[in-house]
């Protein structure tokens, strides 16, 4: 099959040929139909984040299943599936106690003596979280993927796998966003305008966008915004304090950036929340005052939207098809494979919210 393989860091991706192993009893085999490109495999591609190479990247995805194991009960042949990275074992005490997102079990995984999932000239490929969906095929564990409902558009689907997951996940999950509180979102990305939509669903009374891009105004209104501050010619802190009153409920970061991460917390009203959802760089450390965690002010993180996904993904799904979950507008472009290296240069110049790769049927 064709995959882009990222070689070495700060390289462009190679479309090669790589071959996929047969599914084992939990496992199983899907034709892709569609992968978003997202921003974290960026943080890979560019060194911020390390992992094996060579590998092949992506982990937003849906597709058709192809073939299942002889252990797989969850899902069959025919099924379209929106794929998960937050592969989940089910029996360790992240799950047990409904933290399914936190799973890190090597059980999902294969072991070291066993046959790789992927292979290139007989020498066995690392799978990117545990999907590696830029490709024509994925081989993965039965709990990295959710049957949905077969008149979802797949190409809206994939979006579902990562950004809307991560964004509203933290909206409605991790920090509980209740019908008339304030919010701010920084970065008006994938996963921040998901975030937004996220928001708008759970009835926030005042949703504010926070971006250095002008343009991004549209689409954050689009996705629900009440206010957009453009933080290139303002000081978004001050500006958002003097809008509230005294600073929000809730702030989500997802830009993945210290300073920004700084300023989700500086935005908070008493006994506000702040939530960093972006990927801030390895060895970066954020400094906050002290005295401000006397007015009872919380930062935490947000891992893939605190998900459960096997119930939430057909949820999302639900909403888009029932006009509440706005996923038309943000697909920027849709490319084939051999243009995923477009996708990334048109991502860090900022010019769009999300392409996504669509496979030959």
């Amino acid at each position: 099959m064709k995959a882009a393989v990222l070689r070495e860091v700060g390289k462009p991706l190679q479309i090669e040929d790589v071959q996929i192993n047969k599914p084992g009893p939990h496992e199983v085999l899907i034709r892709t139909a569609a992968a978003g490109v997202c921003h974290s495999d960026l943080h890979f591609i560019e060194g911020t984040y390390p992992h094996p190479l060579p590998a092949v990247l992506g982990h937003e995805s849906a597709g058709v299943v192809e073939q299942v194991g002889s252990e797989v009960r969850t899902v069959k042949v025919g099924d379209h599936v929106i794929t998960c990275l937050s592969a989940f074992c089910g029996h360790c005490e992240f799950c047990l106690t409904g933290h399914m997102s936190l799973c890190v079990s090597p059980d999902t995984k294969r072991g070291k003596d066993d046959e790789p999932r992927l292979s290139q000239n007989g020498v066995g490929l690392p799978q990117f979280l545990n999907l590696s969906s830029f490709a024509e095929q994925m081989l993965i564990h039965e709990h990295a993927c959710v049957a949905i409902r077969k008149d979802m558009p797949l190409d809206r689907a994939a979006l579902i796998g990562c950004s809307v997951t991560t964004g509203v996940g933290a909206v409605i999950h991790t920090s509980n966003v209740r019908p008339g509180e304030t919010v701010a979102v920084i970065g008006c990305g994938g996963v921040g305008l998901s975030a937004i939509n996220g928001a708008a669903i759970a009835g926030a009374g005042r949703v504010i966008a926070i971006d250095v891009v002008a343009g991004k105004e549209n689409f954050a209104r689009a996705f629900g915004a009440t206010d957009f501050i453009n933080a290139a010619e303002t000081d978004a802190v001050k500006e958002v304090i003097e809008m509230t009153k005294g600073g929000v409920h809730h702030s989500f970061e997802a830009l993945g950036m210290a300073k920004t991460a700084e300023q989700a917390f500086n935005m908070l009203r008493r006994g506000g929340t702040a939530n960093i959802i972006g990927m801030i760089p390895l060895g970066q450390t954020i400094s906050l005052m002290g005295a401000a965690f006397l007015g009872e002010k919380r930062i935490q993180g947000s891992m893939m939207g605190s998900n459960r996904f096997p119930v939430d993904m057909p949820r999302l799904v639900d909403f888009y098809m029932n006009g509440k979950l706005n996923l038309d507008e943000m697909v920027s472009r849709r490319l084939k494979l051999a243009q995923v290296n477009e996708a990334f240069e048109e991502m860090k110049r900022g010019e769009i919210a999300r392409s996504v790769i669509v496979f030959d049927s």
